[in-house]
């Protein structure tokens, strides 16, 4: 079982601890000790800069945990900061309702030992770990305070409320309370991942691609209404089908790595701005590989690129490009065709065909993946196949609403994703 990560390395500065972005080894974690029995259990990708300065003030995320431990720790992040981020201190704690934490449960935070860090621009952090004890499907909460300003960079699509204290409200990571967070965001602040310490657990899958895996529609279920904050992410379907049918030795964790808007290929003429630098190899390190336990991918890509004009030659060259680094780290690749979407002139379905066929191909993308997760079969409508069935559709014909998810979460095999030969 392989696992990545980053080395942290130390140094010692007035302002705290500083961080820096170099690779680590991949069986290491600080000062070199074995990495084992860490997995991430949650995860969601920066994609650039909030629309908000802190000053002065905390933050409260909420993450939704696939499988529990005995212990965590978390990655913050300055992936797309311009200038080094001070975090003063910061706390875990399960989660309680709204902004509240379980009482008795708050842990403080420490980045080699030390309660503030510095991350530079580009860089990241794991804390160290605490032993917070959590189960599958926990609501934990990650409390960070800023002393000082800075932008943070965010996740823009949480799919649940995530809490802000206001400016000037100073240190309130331990407050059991939530009533010092009168300010409800939708978006992910610096908080990237949150690792367990499981030996029991045979790794982490991550699921990899754009809005139809980050969870544009799992909100949606059915017209004038909306559900936030109930993890029905297909992803979170997933995970609760592991925590409850495989046995005990073949437990896995499920992480998302998905950002809506963005494309396999970084070729497509008419992406937009907000895709650049955010294609599949461009955030393939720091999304997928720099997380822990990885043993394997289910890689959910396509649907924008032929939108923003791909053909299917460069769709094709960013997988093989992609599907090689995943498998020479000896992750395996378990690859979706692309699914309907009317708005697709003829040509875009020609593409989308030979895409399909490419990915079926041996049912092993011609020898190049491990697998094949037929979400085009689930969506499509069976009068109309290049449009989504509308049972499942969010009424934007791209999208899966709740009960799409639901029914893509279900047909995934599990015993395809439990990695062969002993724990």
């Amino acid at each position: 079982m392989r696992f990545t990560g980053l080395v942290v390395a130390l140094a010692s500065v007035a302002a705290g601890l500083v961080v820096s972005s170099a690779p680590a080894t991949a069986d290491s974690d600080r000062g070199g000790r074995p990495d084992r029995g860490w997995f991430t259990a949650w995860a969601q990708s920066q994609q650039n800069l909030a629309p908000t300065t802190l000053t002065n003030q905390s933050v409260r995320m909420i993450t939704h945990l696939s499988q529990g431990g005995d212990a965590v720790r978390v990655r913050l992040q300055n992936q797309f900061g311009t200038a080094p981020i001070t975090i003063d201190s910061a706390a875990v704690a399960r989660a309680g309702a709204g902004a509240d934490l379980v009482a008795g449960t708050s842990q403080a935070l420490t980045f080699g030992g030390r309660r503030s860090v510095t991350i530079p621009a580009g860089g990241e952090v794991w804390s160290d770990h605490t032993g917070l004890v959590t189960r599958p499907q926990d609501d934990i909460a990650v409390s960070v305070y800023v002393a000082g300003t800075l932008v943070p960079g965010q996740h823009v699509s949480a799919f649940r409320d995530n809490y802000l204290t206001p400016p000037g409200a100073g240190d309130q990571v331990g407050a059991e309370s939530g009533a010092a967070y009168t300010r409800t965001v939708g978006a992910t602040y610096l908080v990237s991942a949150v690792d367990v310490h499981n030996p029991r657990l045979r790794g982490t899958v991550v699921a990899f691609g754009s809005s139809v895996v980050d969870g544009t529609g799992s909100t949606h279920c059915g017209p004038g209404c909306t559900e936030t904050g109930t993890n029905r992410r297909w992803t979170d379907v997933l995970a609760r089908r592991v925590a409850a049918e495989l046995p005990p030795d073949q437990q896995l964790a499920v992480v998302n790595a998905g950002i809506g808007g963005t494309a396999s290929s970084a070729a497509c003429p008419n992406a937009p701005a907000s895709a650049a630098g955010l294609d599949a190899l461009a955030r393939l390190d720091r999304d997928v590989l720099a997380l822990h336990g990885v043993v394997g991918v289910i890689y959910y890509y396509g649907t924008n690129d032929l939108a923003y004009g791909c053909t299917a030659a460069p769709v094709l060259d960013s997988y093989r490009a992609v599907f090689q680094r995943l498998r020479a780290a000896g992750i395996r690749v378990y690859v979706t065709p692309i699914t309907p979407r009317p708005g697709y002139s003829d040509q875009n379905n020609r593409d989308r065909h030979e895409v399909g066929t490419f990915v079926g191909k041996w049912n092993s993308c011609g020898g190049t993946c491990d697998g094949v997760v037929d979400f085009d079969q689930v969506l499509r409508d069976p009068l109309r196949p290049n449009s989504i069935n509308p049972a499942y559709d969010t009424g934007d014909g791209v999208h899966a609403n709740i009960a799409g998810q639901q029914a893509l979460g279900d047909y995934v095999s599990l015993p395809m994703l439990v990695p062969a030969g002993p724990r």
